[in-house]
């Protein structure tokens, strides 16, 4: 045996090897990763391997060394099958119904676990906790509009709101005497609300339900997989993904088949989008914990072993073979390389229970006794960080992993304002029926101000561009008229886009959290104060900004190995196809405006944050302003004119 100098420091692995769930990935919930030397499901953990043994003194005060000689801690899986013959096995003692037999315990099974035990202990001793993908903690609290928050009635920009809808009603009586004069009716013709009901509502509302059913494929799917007919990390997340291509695109095939108008094809487009959303985050993060909940099973097994072994005093020459087990054939091994990154550590392992067991990696000697019950400590640590993952937030274990699969839950995910998925959520205590009325009132009143918007100052612009397409008008002469289409269409499009912000995450969400007594309503952020586009990105709209961060974002960076910056991008990028592919369904042509406009933002947010930028605040507001001002306007007239 090596002997070991009091400078030698110990090799910590980074990540826990050969299939063992570390914390530090326990959060990488989406990802379908699958790499060489993880075994996700642990069907592979029982496999033999290379066997090896360790030793130490009595007092534990050993160091992980490799026992082949290597100065890295690792072996080559391909070096000479005889050299691999001299590991030798972990001989214990077995109690089989009162009768003692004696086994071999291979000790790559207990690798795994032994090394994500000395990380546990890391982290304890170096005062840093593992990386982990980040959770969305959820608290109550109510939108900045809402009368219910007491900072609202108390804000000294209070008087504005009030002025804005002031001027709103009075906006809609100078359209409706309008109408009345031109027209003999306040309403006008009303061209727009005729696209909305005249034609395909019933099959519009039909479909949608369809959509909504058909959104519990992935609950079938993971009830599937908790009963073990297949696994998430094998065809699970394969099916899934097609699944949300295939429903995606039907849906928008669907729209084109039916020839809808635009009003129709915006809101199943929409919602379509939502719920492809919502179907990733259920599905992905259940198969996340279905992975753990195999993992947990498969140790709880290994610790009800352990809990009936004895270590062997004997030599290590003294091998039986297990009863009913055949001798591990080293020539048939199936061996897997390690590559997780290897770093080395100053915390003093040397006094460590978990260091000595680690010696027993690379050793060649039987586990004594005082090593054993460290193993069984770090089986035990593994298994508590495990059903603290299956657990999550919740407070009770009714709805922890697969508790939670039942249709019931599904629904109420189903319904919640909310794209990332968890095991419980923050709720009030009862539901407020006359705020249910109020809010669903304001939803209908501003949808009905909207279409009135939309019918006196919009919908002329568009009639007219369009004349000009089918009376023959050149790109050249239509050109001409863009200045006077932005023009007309600046202030129309300002006012849509803050009234369909208002309903949607104001109104909408609010009712919906209402009803389903959500209590955390941060569904948006003062992104009205934003000093550069990304601050805007993140706060005007939360729920997908939190979809986002979780399963675009961080699951960029741990599947495809992306930087920081590179996932940022990837993010604005899939973020800038949906668009277009928005405006593909509304327009029926490829233009890439708004796609180039998206994609835009990220230099510009690198502009904001240069030192010249960085403490001009208002120079800041006021350039987001302008772009939010004209973008809606100028990207609407260039898919109108082209």
């Amino acid at each position: 045996m090596a002997s070991i100098s009091s400078d030698r420091r110990p090799l910590v692995i980074e990540h826990a090897l050969d299939g063992l769930t570390d914390a530090s990935r326990a959060r990488r919930e989406g990802s379908s990763e699958e790499s060489s030397d993880l075994d996700i499901d642990g069907a592979t953990q029982l496999r033999p391997s290379t066997t090896m043994v360790g030793t130490g003194n009595r007092s534990g005060n050993t160091t992980a060394i490799p026992s082949d000689g290597s100065e890295d801690g690792t072996y080559n899986d391909d070096a000479d099958p005889k050299q691999n013959k001299k590991r030798k096995s972990i001989q214990v003692t077995f109690n089989d119904s009162g009768k003692k037999v004696q086994h071999n315990l291979l000790a790559e099974d207990l690798r795994n676990i032994i090394r994500a035990g000395m990380q546990n202990e890391v982290a304890k001793l170096s005062g840093k906790s593992k990386a982990r993908l980040r959770d969305l903690v959820f608290t109550r609290q109510f939108t900045t509009f809402d009368r219910q928050n007491p900072s609202a009635s108390e804000s000294p920009f209070h008087g504005f709101f009030t002025l804005f809808w002031i001027g709103m009603a009075l906006l809609l009586t100078r359209i409706a005497a309008g109408n009345y004069k031109d027209e003999g009716s306040v309403f006008g013709k009303a061209e727009i609300l005729h696209l909305m009901v005249d034609r395909d509502l019933f099959v519009l509302l039909a479909t949608d339900a369809a959509m909504c059913v058909a959104s519990s494929f992935g609950f079938f799917l993971h009830k599937a997989i908790a009963a073990d007919y297949l696994t998430w990390s094998g065809s699970g997340w394969i099916i899934q993904s097609v699944w949300q291509l295939f429903f995606t695109g039907f849906v928008i095939f669907w729209t084109f088949w039916r020839e809808w108008s635009w009003t129709h094809t915006v809101f199943v487009v929409l919602h379509v989008f939502v719920l492809l959303m919502k179907q990733h985050a259920y599905s992905f993060y259940n198969g996340y914990l279905s992975r753990v909940y195999r993992r947990r099973n498969l140790l709880e097994q290994k610790l009800q072993q352990l809990n009936e072994l004895d270590a062997h005093q004997g030599s290590g020459a003294e091998v039986l073979a297990a009863t009913g087990m055949e001798k591990p054939d080293h020539d048939g091994l199936s061996q897997r390389k390690s590559h997780s990154r290897r770093l080395s550590t100053d915390f003093t392992l040397e006094e460590s229970q978990i260091a000595s067991i680690g010696s027993a990696i690379e050793d060649g000697e039987p586990l004594d006794a005082e090593q054993i019950e460290s193993f069984r400590r770090a089986l035990t640590t593994e298994i508590t960080v495990l059903n603290e993952e299956l657990r999550g937030k919740c407070t009770t274990t009714d709805n922890m992993y697969p508790n939670n699969l039942n249709l019931l839950n599904f629904i109420e995910w189903t319904c919640l304002p909310t794209l990332v998925y968890d095991l419980e959520y923050p709720r009030q205590e009862k539901i407020n029926w006359w705020y249910v009325a109020e809010k669903t009132a304001a939803t209908l009143g501003v949808i009905w101000v909207m279409i009135v918007i939309s019918q006196a100052y919009i919908y002329p612009v568009v009639v007219e561009t369009t004349r000009q397409k089918e009376a023959g008008m050149s790109l050249d002469e239509r050109w001409k008229e863009f200045p006077w289409v932005v023009s007309d269409m600046l202030f129309p499009m300002l006012l849509e886009q803050l009234l369909s912000w208002y309903v949607i995450w104001e109104c909408l969400l609010n009712v919906l959290a209402e009803v389903t007594r959500f209590a955390d309503r941060g569904f948006y952020g003062a992104w009205w104060n934003s000093v550069s586009f990304d601050q805007y990105a993140r706060d005007w709209n939360r729920p997908v900004h939190n979809f986002l961060l979780r399963h675009v974002y961080h699951s960029s960076i741990s599947f495809f190995h992306l930087s920081k910056m590179q996932a940022t991008f990837f993010t604005f990028l899939l973020s800038a196809i949906v668009h277009e592919v928005l405006m593909f369904c509304i327009f029926h042509k490829v233009r890439g405006y708004l796609f180039t406009f998206q994609l835009t933002q990220l230099p510009l947010a690198a502009f904001m944050k240069t030192r010249w930028m960085r403490e001009r605040h208002t120079l800041g507001n006021i350039i987001f302003w302008f772009g939010l001002f004209i973008g809606p306007s100028l990207i609407t007239s260039l898919y109108l004119i082209v």
